[in-house]
């Protein structure tokens, strides 16, 4: 897990989706991968209320889509139920009855209400689940011994070399708040949702429509900054879970912590974000890049994800090569309205470009910081005061072997 340093935030050691009160999970094999597991839930006490966002992608997979629309009838949902391997996308009508079942199964098995299940998938695109493997995983979710943080955190996984996940501790009227989170991604990772799955769950008492409003704009500003190779999936989906259990008065948009909440909510997003954009497909370092001095947040944002999206940049920093041309080039092709002439550039500590001409530099330097697991990039604008964060990683030759045998 990467360091969390934040005044008023305490970390969980350990930390995972089940460290708030009312939740478990767990996970087991059920055979759509050869030997890892590969189908795992997540379960509280009481009905949650539930927040979602989704991809941006056209092509909806059929889970995602009984997700969307059984949160929208009450707000609330008590399961959730992923299978990793096939991500039942692009299956037609075959599939929505595979999730429907998926759904149905779930909610008799852990007596809750049909429209209290959320169904998620993630793996191959274009085949169909198979059932009768999918009810053997269904059937296991009440046996004890399958039941843990880690084995969830497990199941979920595709591509990915390392699990993802974290805890909190906050204040909110004198009460201890958990915060947990799970998420699962490493490549077809793109801004606007990618190959992404995220699980955030607390036990505070949130009214729903706040919580989706914090949501939306928290992801925005997190999960929607990240970027590993511009693909973006059709089956990733953010939900948060609030079941309540601390019984503090109901948080919302009128409540004196209300920022306190947000402010949590973006620490978890932008850990479990970050840790994605770490883990992309073959990358060796996570790059983080800082844009100051913009007109707008959007501008600060949109500069920011094109100096990340950069593939040019990306195999820059995979090779430790101090060429600052390319993050200039990114910054004029990011279609925002920027005065070239006063665009200063730093590779961390080091100053390379200011008002859009070249410093000299330390070329050996500049290799070394570049070697270094984690690089900043920074972006002044020199045009106002909105600034903006975005994370990815670099393009290594591990990425073209991993996709060119994706599904061998």
């Amino acid at each position: 897990m990467l360091a969390i340093s934040e005044k008023n935030i305490k970390v969980v050691t350990n930390g995972h989706v089940t460290s708030p009160i009312g939740f478990s999970a767990g996970g087991v094999h059920c055979g759509l991968r050869r030997s890892k597991l590969d189908f795992g839930w997540i379960h509280s006490e009481v009905p949650a209320a539930t927040a979602g966002v989704y991809t941006l992608n056209t092509f909806e997979a059929p889970p995602l889509k009984v997700t969307k629309a059984s949160i929208a009838k009450e707000k609330k949902i008590q399961t959730i139920v992923v299978n990793s391997a096939i991500a039942n996308s692009c299956t037609g009508k075959q599939g929505m009855d595979d999730a429907l079942q998926m759904q149905q199964l779930a909610a008799t098995q852990m007596g809750v209400k049909l429209d209290h299940v959320a169904v998620t998938s993630t793996g191959v695109i274009g085949v169909t689940l198979p059932m009768e493997k999918i009810r053997q995983g269904i059937s296991s979710m009440n046996e004890p011994e399958n039941y843990s943080a880690e084995k969830f955190e497990t199941a979920i996984l595709t591509t990915d070399t390392v699990t993802k996940h974290v805890a909190i501790q906050f204040e909110i009227d004198g009460k201890t708040i958990t915060m947990g989170g799970a998420a699962k991604g490493s490549g077809m990772i793109h801004p606007n949702m990618a190959t992404m799955l995220s699980f955030i769950t607390t036990d505070a008492q949130v009214d729903p429509d706040s919580l989706q409003n914090a949501l939306r704009d928290v992801t925005n500003k997190t999960f929607n900054m990240i970027t590993v190779d511009g693909d973006t999936s059709t089956n990733d989906m953010v939900l948060v879970l609030a079941n309540g259990c601390q019984n503090n008065d109901t948080l919302s948009e009128d409540h004196p912590q209300w920022p306190q909440f947000v402010h949590a909510l973006r620490v978890v997003s932008e850990n479990l974000a970050k840790q994605i954009a770490r883990d992309g497909e073959g990358a060796t370092k996570l790059i983080e890049v800082q844009v100051k001095g913009a007109a707008s947040e959007k501008v600060a944002s949109q500069v920011g994800k094109a100096v990340i999206s950069s593939n040019l940049v990306k195999t820059a920093v995979y090779g430790a090569d101090p060429n600052w041309g390319r993050i200039v080039c990114a910054v004029g092709y990011s279609e925002q309205p920027i005065d070239p002439d006063k665009v200063c550039v730093s590779l961390g500590h080091i100053d390379v470009v200011k008002n859009g001409l070249p410093l000299e530099f330390d070329e050996l330097e500049g290799k070394k910081y570049l070697e270094q697991e984690q690089v900043k990039l920074i972006v002044d604008l020199q045009d106002g005061s909105a600034e903006a964060t975005a994370w990815g990683c670099d393009l290594s030759y591990e990425y073209v072997k991993i996709n060119a045998s994706y599904r061998t």
